[in-house]
């Protein structure tokens, strides 16, 4: 992973909703998008949960003192010990990265942070962490880069497309050890 303190701006273009999913049919990666009212927490997201069958994500932009950036993708209903996180991870403590991080290396806003993202992140300078948990379902949902609808992608579908991006999937158990948690996050 690249820091993120010695990364300039990024003068390639960001993928769009539009775009991402056209890249994600090329690739031969089946998903269903639902439009919806912008969410921008988990709470906002239980209508959604309702009538989009799957698991449900929240996702955590991450990053440490040394400028390590990560992308935690976890259930829903996982609870993530933010606190301890980086005992697991090997890296230093974690902190929120701000919108500015957000926009140069994922190419979202708060509250559309995803897993999809990574297609974004060309350097592959984030490191993408998935939740244990969501290894057990069939179906994932995840923001199309905005927080206006829902795209739902087989488990093994996300997994390959995060890889095709480039980027290698870390799969951690966020919920042992829990201490602190952080939730509510998209």
């Amino acid at each position: 992973m690249q820091d993120a303190d010695d990364r300039s701006a990024m003068t390639a273009a960001h993928h769009t909703r539009t775009s991402l999913l056209g890249q994600m049919a090329s690739w031969g990666i089946e998903t269903r998008t639902v439009d919806h009212e912008p969410l921008f927490t988990v709470e906002q997201s239980t209508r959604v949960h309702r009538e989009v069958s799957g698991s449900h994500t929240k996702n955590l932009f991450l990053k440490d003192k040394k400028g390590t950036l990560l992308l935690i993708t976890a259930d829903h209903a996982t609870r993530v010990n933010l606190k301890n996180l980086h005992k697991k991870l090997g890296c230093g403590r974690l902190s929120f990265a701000n919108a500015e991080l957000m926009q140069t290396f994922l190419g979202v806003t708060p509250g559309s942070v995803t897993a999809l993202a990574v297609i974004n992140d060309v350097d592959r300078a984030v490191g993408f962490v998935l939740d244990k948990n969501l290894m057990q379902a069939d179906i994932i949902n995840a923001h199309p880069l905005e927080n206006t609808a829902t795209t739902s992608i087989a488990r093994d579908d996300l997994v390959r497309f995060v890889e095709k991006t480039g980027h290698e999937v870390t799969v951690v158990d966020l919920e042992s050890d829990l201490v602190d948690s952080v939730q509510g996050a998209l």
